[in-house]
């Protein structure tokens, strides 16, 4: 697997299939999820996680099996405190602030085609490395990991991790497809977001492939450290509501919300449609190859493809995230990551429509 980044401000990227999404949102078909409770519980935990503090906790995860929110600890005092609050105390070896460490350890060493985020579940930083990372780049990733005494490991997947321009329902900017991503404004002024790999390769955005209906312009964008991309709506006659496309239909976005481990998503783009998966790391790093390291993505087990970037994630009617990049596809499986969305609404003081 080899890890690209989607797109940059000050860099063109090689897209494998342009496309870019339309001011509607990509929705999926029903799927199976915790639902409202379990969303309660994992904002309650996720609280007490922030508030008990990295040394005390390596961060909270929602257990399927059980229906249950595990809050990792350290101390019985800790366990004490999240067992009050109804959910489960698991104790563990790694505090958070062991795994800051190994993550920033695993990132001296990372080389193009790496991927690093923490596995809450297995209370490690589970290091990924593609085909691509071979001879002494991924000797000295070895030897990184080794360095954390049991709180990373390595991992080694086929193919290659790349940013995925295309997804959801199309867009067209340049000669790239991408995907439009969820409908925002700002008091009565309308934007869209999408990936910022895509808004580095162009700065008009169409909602058709012979650019003949205009959406709109960029506002801003930031790639990498970041991967968004904010368009506003210049054309007055296209609709931008607050819904993500289903290919079947359309799902209501109604709340822009924070994903949490071990959350049911789903994910629209216009080169699969809609796929759903999990959750399965937050903050988590990728160093594409040419463009540099994206950080505080959502890792997840959702496949994607190429012209699939920009694309919704979504859980029910929460928004949680933008198509960034990722490895695999949709007939083998993958792992895909995301740039959180109320990162971008916060930064710009977006809402939804």
């Amino acid at each position: 697997m080899r890890t690209t980044p989607l797109s940059g401000r000050r860099r063109m990227i090689t897209l494998i299939a342009p496309a870019v999404l339309l001011g509607a949102f990509l929705a999926s078909p029903a799927q199976a999820t915790p639902g409202a409770a379990a969303d309660a519980a994992a904002t309650r935990a996720t609280a007490l996680s922030e508030k008990l503090g990295t040394g005390a906790t390596a961060g909270a995860y929602y257990d399927s099996a059980t229906g249950s929110m595990v809050v990792t600890v350290t101390t019985a005092a800790a366990a004490a405190k999240v067992r009050a609050i109804g959910a489960v105390a698991k104790l563990v070896r790694n505090s958070g602030a062991d795994l800051d460490a190994a993550m920033d350890t695993v990132e001296a060493a990372a080389a193009p085609g790496t991927s690093w985020a923490t596995d809450t579940v297995a209370n490690q930083v589970v290091v990924t490395v593609d085909s691509t990372v071979t001879g002494a780049k991924l000797a000295a990733l070895r030897a990184a990991v080794a360095a954390t005494r049991g709180a990373a490991r390595l991992e080694q997947v086929d193919g290659t991790v790349s940013p995925l321009i295309a997804g959801g329902e199309a867009i067209y900017g340049g000669s790239y497809r991408c995907s439009l991503g969820f409908n925002v404004k700002s008091g009565s002024t309308y934007y869209f977001i999408t990936a910022g790999h895509c808004a580095d390769v162009a700065t008009t955005w169409y909602s058709n492939s012979a650019k003949t209906t205009l959406l709109g312009t960029n506002y801003d964008y930031s790639f990498p450290g970041d991967d968004y991309g904010v368009v506003q709506y210049t054309n007055s006659s296209v609709a931008h509501p607050s819904s993500v496309y289903t290919y079947s239909g359309s799902q209501t976005i109604s709340s822009i919300g924070s994903a949490y481990v071990g959350e049911s998503v789903s994910r629209s783009g216009s080169t699969t449609g809609v796929h759903t998966g999990s959750v399965t790391a937050l903050d988590a790093r990728v160093y594409y190859a040419g463009d540099g390291i994206v950080r505080g993505l959502i890792k997840t087990d959702v496949c994607a493809e190429s012209g699939d970037s920009g694309g919704s994630l979504y859980s029910g009617s929460i928004a949680l995230g933008i198509t960034s990049g990722g490895s695999g596809d949709c007939d083998s499986g993958g792992i895909t990551y995301f740039q959180p969305v109320d990162e971008v609404a916060d930064l710009f003081g977006l809402t939804l429509p």
